[in-house]
């Protein structure tokens, strides 16, 4: 049988095969290209990890440490310091003179103010001594105003505020004020001024924070504040309740011990009585409970922030007494501006009595003081001594 072989392609049979092999040619050039973005898309997830949840901080992690002991120093936009007080401006003492501010009230606990040089003894380590000057209400005086911002008095910073500037208000116009606030930080808000004016614009400048650094705060008005030599009588006022969260290394008896040697003289205005009063209430409600057994670390935490407050009442007492200020206790925040009146009047009343020591050594010791009057009924307040000037 005779075999036939096949012709040429015809047109139509051509264009189906360029058809199917453009579009064998197109697959191919496709595949590749897609599996390698499909593997590199494999890869990059293959790479990537579950993030971790973030871990919660407690709300005491969020506070943070303290931070640590700060330099008193002035913020940027505190007005220009004014010039220093002038020579003229107090009594001039020499090297050797001691002046010693001192508080006379009688029985009643009125202030005296018509004693002469005359009425008055004063005794150094026991052995009396011969006065060379007394001077009342002639002596200027320089008033470091301080205001515990922490959260104890945080929502009562407005009664401060209208305090001090009534105290202000009272004092000579020779008198000079600065203003410092502390928290967990120290911080010279005013440095010394006359101006009434300064003085209102740096009390809108007192903002509220966390801790309390009292002794840190003490010590560093102390030793910027008053680093001078004294030529002025010297006084601090504190509103605080005097318990100390945060101080860096400071304790109450280093802080007294600066505050002798430049002379201050220390009133403290606490609002423990306040805070006592708002514990006690509290205390009773929760004893008098039906679920007090439920509530006994809330009552024991009651019960030692109230032993806290009477250690620290004691503590003011002993630091007043020792540079001869005094302690006021408030029971209202309402209270705060006769009280600071009440300052303010003692300032103006306070005598400053000028002796030069028989105890001619300059060795840096610690000197005791007693002051004693004519009439033994009048009770006599000043500084309990000094620090005697070094070689």
């Amino acid at each position: 049988m005779k075999q036939t072989s096949k012709g040429p392609l015809s047109s139509g049979e051509r264009r189906i095969l360029a058809l199917f092999l453009l579009i064998f040619a197109v697959v191919c050039l496709l595949q590749p290209t897609s599996f390698t973005s499909s593997a590199q898309r494999t890869s990059r997830a293959s790479q990537q990890t579950p993030s971790q949840p973030k871990k919660q901080k407690s709300a005491l992690e969020k506070l943070g440490p303290p931070p640590p002991i700060p330099t008193l120093s002035k913020k940027k936009e505190e007005p220009q310091r004014e010039p220093e007080v002038s020579a003229g401006d107090v009594i001039s003492v020499n090297t050797t003179e001691v002046m010693i501010p001192v508080t006379v009230r009688d029985p009643s606990g009125r202030l005296v103010s018509d004693l002469t040089r005359n009425d008055f003894r004063v005794f150094e380590d026991g052995t009396q001594q011969p006065l060379s000057d007394l001077a009342l209400r002639q002596v200027p005086v320089d008033v470091a105003l301080m205001v515990d911002s922490s959260s104890s008095v945080a929502s009562n910073l407005e009664d401060f505020r209208v305090a001090a500037e009534g105290f202000a208000a009272r004092l000579a116009t020779d008198d000079r004020i600065s203003l410092i606030k502390f928290d967990d930080k120290v911080e010279l808000l005013l440095d010394w001024t006359k101006s009434r004016f300064q003085l209102h614009r740096a009390l809108n400048r007192v903002e509220a924070g966390m801790f309390t650094r009292f002794n840190d705060a003490l010590l560093l008005a102390a030793r910027d504040q008053f680093a001078a030599a004294a030529k002025s009588r010297r006084a601090v006022i504190v509103l605080t309740d005097g318990i100390d969260h945060g101080s860096s290394s400071s304790s109450l008896e280093t802080a007294l011990q600066s505050l002798l040697q430049a002379q201050v003289t220390v009133y403290v205005v606490s609002n423990t009585q306040i805070t006592r009063a708002e514990k006690l209430t509290q205390l009773d409600v929760l004893t008098n409970s039906s679920a007090a057994r439920f509530n006994q670390l809330e009552i024991e935490g009651l019960r030692e922030r109230i032993r806290a407050l009477d250690q620290s009442e004691d503590n003011l007492a002993q630091l007043t007494a020792a540079t001869g200020g005094r302690l006021f206790k408030p029971l209202t925040f309402a209270a705060l501006e006769s009280t600071y009146a009440e300052v303010a009047d003692e300032l103006r009343h306070q005598y400053a009595i000028y002796y030069t020591p028989l105890n001619k050594n300059r060795n840096g010791a610690f000197r005791r003081v007693k002051v004693e009057t004519s009439n033994p009924e009048y009770k006599s307040q000043t500084r309990v001594g000094y620090f005697a000037p070094k070689s």
